[in-house]
């Protein structure tokens, strides 16, 4: 598996991706008008908008496919985490997130990054992102998808590298 920066001719396989990940774990708890919005607004478009707005991507190849991919949106949200079904189980995701998350702490800016990351956990990845230390900071929310908020703080390393470990907020 290799983890690398998205490229723009990955938006075709990324948005093919994500459809079929919404499909089966998302949009069956969604009204079908709700369901066609969030497919609408998260298409191969939609990825190059977020491209050009500045939220960094990265994919995760396997098979010589693209398996899955992450978005952070502003280096503190994770907008897109998307891993094709037959790729499960086998790591990706956390890769993706590990890569992402030290992408956007080395990327923090003349102040460093403040170690604060968010997402807006589908209840289905809820599991995934607990075992990443994030921690729910409201109930389930219901929008076009339903949702729960949840952060993570990263907190000094002890081997000194800022935000080398990371921890759940309260």
């Amino acid at each position: 598996m290799l983890i690398r920066p998205f490229a723009p001719t990955d938006i075709p396989a990324a948005a093919a991706v994500l459809r079929r990940a919404a499909e089966t774990f998302v949009l069956h708890e969604c009204r079908p008008e709700d369901a066609a919005a969030f497919l609408a607004e998260h298409d191969a478009a939609g990825l190059r908008r977020n491209l050009d707005a500045g939220y960094i991507y990265h994919a995760a190849i396997a098979d010589g496919v693209l398996a899955g991919f992450i978005g952070v949106r502003g280096g503190t949200h994770v907008y897109h985490l998307f891993v094709d079904a037959p790729y499960h189980r086998r790591g990706i995701a956390r890769a993706l997130w590990l890569a992402a998350r030290a992408a956007a702490l080395a990327g923090g800016g003349d102040a460093g990054h403040a170690g604060i990351f968010t997402v807006n956990a589908s209840n289905v990845s809820v599991p995934f992102y607990e075992s990443l230390g994030f921690e729910r900071t409201a109930p389930m929310q219901v929008s076009t998808v339903r949702y729960n908020p949840m952060r993570l703080v990263a907190t000094p390393s002890v081997s000194g590298a800022p935000g080398a470990d990371l921890v759940g907020a309260a």
